[in-house]
C-alpha cells in the first residue's frame, strides 16, 4: 500500500484536496458559521488563483518534491532516522509530529519578523473566512516554507511515507479549520484537543491583534497550549468578530493582482504583529520581549 501511495503521490494529494475542498464547500452552504458580506465568486477567483501561481512557482524552482527528497535521503542514507535505523512506526510518528511543530514555529516566525509578516499578511487580509482562505498564501511565503520543510526533512531523514502523510494532513486540516462551518459546541470542545477546529483557528484571523497573536497551529492543537498561545474564543464572539487586517479593508485588495503585489506596496503597514504600537481600544501590539509573558496572563485557556 505504501509503495502504491508513494508512486502515485501527485494523484493522492490531488484526490484528497478535491475531496476535502468539495466536502467543506458544501458544508459551508448547508451549515455556515457566519454570514458573509462578500460573495464567493468575488473572493474565490483571487484565492484559488494564488494556489495556481504557488504550484507553478514551486514546480519551476524545486527539482524535487518533499516526498522526493525523503526518498533520496533514504537511498543515500543521510538524516537522523536513516543513520539511527529506528523502527518504521517510530520514525513515521515522530517525523509527522516534528514537522507539525516546525510549521507552528514557522507560523510564529512569520508573525514576528516584519519582512515575513508583509508576506504572510496577505493570508490574513482575506475579509472573509472560508475553505479557500486555507489555500491563500503568497508565492514567496510558499517558497520559503518549502525551503524550511526540505531542510527539516533532510536533517531528519524522514520516511517518505511520513512526509506524504504530513503533506496530505496539513493540506486537508488547513482547509477544514479555515472553513465557515457550524460545529456543535460540545463536538468542537472535544475535537479541538485532537485537531485545530474552525472555531479555534478563526480567532487567529481576528483584527484584534492579541487574538491574531494566538492559535498559530494548523493541524495539531497541542503546541498553542504548550507554548501559551492558546485562546479559546474571540471576545466579540464568532458572529460578531471582524475578520482580516484592520489596515487592509478595501474589497479591491481581494483581486489576484493586488494580492500578489500587496507586500511590496508602500502605503500598507510594514510592522510585524509582535511589534508594540500605541494602544487603541485595547488592541496594543505586544513587543517581542513581553509577548510570551503577556500571553500567559491574557490568554483564556478554558474551553
Amino acid at each position: 500500500m505504501s509503495e502504491f501511495l508513494l508512486s502515485n503521490e501527485p494523484v493522492v494529494r490531488l484526490a484528497v484536496f478535491a475531496a476535502v475542498f468539495s466536502i467543506m464547500a458544501l458544508w459551508e452552504v448547508l451549515a455556515p458559521r457566519r454570514s458573509q458580506a462578500i460573495g464567493r465568486p468575488r473572493r474565490w477567483f483571487g484565492n484559488l488563483g494564488v494556489v495556481a501561481v504557488d504550484n507553478l512557482l514551486v514546480r519551476i524552482l524545486f527539482p524535487t518534491t518533499a516526498v522526493g527528497l525523503a526518498l533520496l535521503a533514504e537511498a543515500k542514507g543521510f538524516g537522523l532516522f536513516n543513520a539511527w535505523q529506528a523502527a518504521d512506526w517510530i520514525s513515521i510518528i515522530v517525523s509527522v509530529v516534528v514537522l507539525d511543530l516546525v510549521i507552528y514555529l514557522q507560523h510564529v516566525l512569520f508573525h514576528a519578523v516584519p519582512a515575513l509578516w508583509r508576506l504572510h499578511r496577505m493570508h490574513h487580509a482575506d475579509l472573509e473566512f472560508d475553505v479557500t482562505t486555507g489555500t491563500r498564501f503568497h508565492p514567496i511565503e510558499i517558497v520559503l516554507s518549502m525551503l524550511i520543510k526540505l531542510t527539516v526533512i533532510g536533517a531528519l531523514g524522514a520516511p517518505a511515507l511520513s512526509v506524504l502523510i504530513f503533506e496530505v494532513l496539513l493540506n486537508a486540516t488547513a482547509m477544514f479549520n479555515h472553513s465557515n462551518v457550524q460545529l456543535p459546541a460540545p463536538v468542537d470542545c472535544i475535537l479541538r484537543w485532537l485537531v485545530v477546529t474552525p472555531d479555534m483557528h478563526r480567532v487567529h484571523h481576528s483584527v484584534v491583534v492579541r487574538e491574531t497573536n494566538s492559535n498559530f497551529g494548523f493541524n495539531l492543537p497541542w503546541w498553542d497550549r504548550l507554548f501559551g498561545t492558546y485562546r479559546a474564543q474571540p471576545e466579540a464572539g464568532h458572529e460578531g468578530m471582524t475578520i482580516g487586517v484592520k489596515e487592509i479593508r478595501d474589497p479591491a485588495e481581494q483581486r489576484l493582482d493586488r494580492m500578489l503585489t500587496q507586500p511590496f506596496r508602500k502605503g500598507d503597514s510594514a510592522y510585524a504583529l509582535g511589534r508594540r504600537e500605541s494602544a487603541g481600544r485595547g488592541d496594543a501590539h505586544l513587543s517581542g520581549q513581553s509577548w510570551s509573558r503577556s500571553q500567559g496572563s491574557k490568554l483564556n485557556t478554558e474551553d
